[in-house]
């Protein structure tokens, strides 16, 4: 009896056998669909979502020539230095000339902040009625430079950039008052070359 019992048990093991094995295959399964809809989930989202860099190389003479990190979210300060991108009229133009390319953000020092008032008259900047810069009419291969005319007080979301070392830098002299929008954080100098 004992041998008919063990012999008719064979195949429910060998069936619960395949059970198991089933299980498992199913459990990887969904573990491989689960990773594979997570990583098109991201590669969805990024292409939407454009983060902000946390590292910016510049390797322009307006400011220190360095790896940056970038701090979002943080208001700046007068004499600050920030991350921020041209306004796309001034940006095609800098690409054109070779000044920076298209996709790079500036690193430029805040100038001035909400509530002072700037000033370009007659190619001199000010800032609270005094003179911070010179306004050039042409850049180092004598191509005419953009300007701006009149005096503006400062609102809460704008700053104006302005490399104060260097006269020639391309900065808020030409393409004038920044929004905030255009901020994309302070800037710290981390490994200066």
């Amino acid at each position: 009896m004992s041998r008919r019992g063990a012999g008719s048990d064979l195949p429910l093991i060998a069936w619960g056998e395949e059970l198991r094995r089933r299980k498992i295959a199913r459990h990887r399964l969904r573990r491989k669909i689960v990773a594979v809809a997570l990583l098109i989930g991201a590669v969805i989202g990024l292409a939407f979502f454009h983060p902000a860099p946390r590292l910016v190389l510049n390797a322009s003479a307006s400011a220190p020539i360095g790896l940056y990190a970038v701090s979002p979210g943080n208001i700046p300060r007068r004499g600050e230095m920030v991350i921020a991108h041209l306004p796309i009229k001034y940006r095609r133009m800098a690409a054109s000339r070779r000044y920076i390319p298209l996709n790079v953000p500036l690193v430029k020092h805040v100038g001035a902040v909400p509530g002072d008032r700037v000033c370009a008259l007659h190619g001199v900047i000010t800032v609270d009625g005094k003179p911070v810069a010179i306004v050039q009419a042409f850049d180092s291969m004598h191509r005419p430079l953009p300007s701006w005319s009149g005096c503006h007080v400062l609102q809460q979301n704008e700053l104006f950039l302005l490399s104060l070392a260097v006269p020639n830098s391309f900065d808020g002299r030409y393409f004038g008052i920044s929004r905030s929008a255009d901020i994309i954080g302070t800037a710290r100098l981390i490994w200066a070359r």
